[in-house]
């Protein structure tokens, strides 16, 4: 039995009331035998189920880890100005972006270990999230947190081409723990992550990532840049 149930995932709240409205029309489809609406309804409210799938995470636990926030594959690692509605300066630090298809988990979780001290929502288009530019002219949520050992890391949650809404319910002052979740972006979108100046990224362009889980820095570390070779 335990083997079985392992099968099912979570569901997060937020895909409740989709799930249900899928159902219920498709629910009304079949009353009124129209066979290939039906069968559409069906595929979309098992994809809007698999879409809000919210699996646990298993966190590494070691002092000045920096986890990932998103599922997805990293898209760029490049040296970047945080964003300006946090003021953290001009200075450029290193910048970790990772991309969201619709397939991936979309549920955000929190890199680091501290405390959420400034928070911006900032309005703008839906352009796709995999372009530069998105990072400054689309709608996003940006969060800035202190570490416990006193550096700032900043997180920003981008809206892009399909994505339409970003939830986030993190508090400002609130103390978190790495892979704790704080908001989810529908549908399909971006998480660029600043790291602390002077710490460089240990994860390459094009690997996969999992939220919660996967290492992409470290404040203890200086070791170089990784880069990547598909094989």
């Amino acid at each position: 039995m335990e083997t079985i149930l392992s099968v099912f995932v979570p569901i997060h709240r937020e895909g409740h009331k989709f799930i249900g409205v899928f159902a219920v029309v498709t629910f009304l489809f079949f009353l009124m035998e129209l066979d290939f609406l039906v069968m559409m309804g069906v595929i979309l409210t098992l994809w809007c189920a698999y879409f809000f799938r919210d699996p646990d995470r298993v966190t590494p636990q070691k002092e000045g880890l920096i986890i990932a926030p998103a599922d997805g594959v990293v898209q760029s690692v490049k040296t970047s100005v945080p964003p300006v509605e946090l003021d953290m300066g001009e200075e450029e630090c290193t910048r970790v972006s990772i991309f969201m298809n619709v397939f991936d988990v979309h549920v955000n979780r929190v890199p680091v270990d501290g405390k959420i001290v400034r928070q911006a929502y900032t309005p703008g288009k839906y352009l796709n999230a995999s372009l530069e530019k998105a990072c400054e002219d689309n709608e996003r949520h940006a969060l800035l947190m202190e570490t416990t050992s006193g550096n700032n890391v900043a997180f920003v949650q981008i809206a892009g081409l399909v994505a339409r809404r970003i939830l986030c319910w993190a508090e400002d002052g609130k103390d978190m723990k790495a892979g704790e979740r704080f908001g989810l972006i529908r549908f399909g979108s971006r998480v660029d992550v600043y790291l602390p100046k002077g710490v460089n990224s240990l994860v390459a362009v094009g690997q996969s990532a999992i939220a919660g889980e996967t290492v992409i820095a470290s404040e203890k570390g200086r070791e170089k840049q990784r880069d990547g070779e598909i094989r």
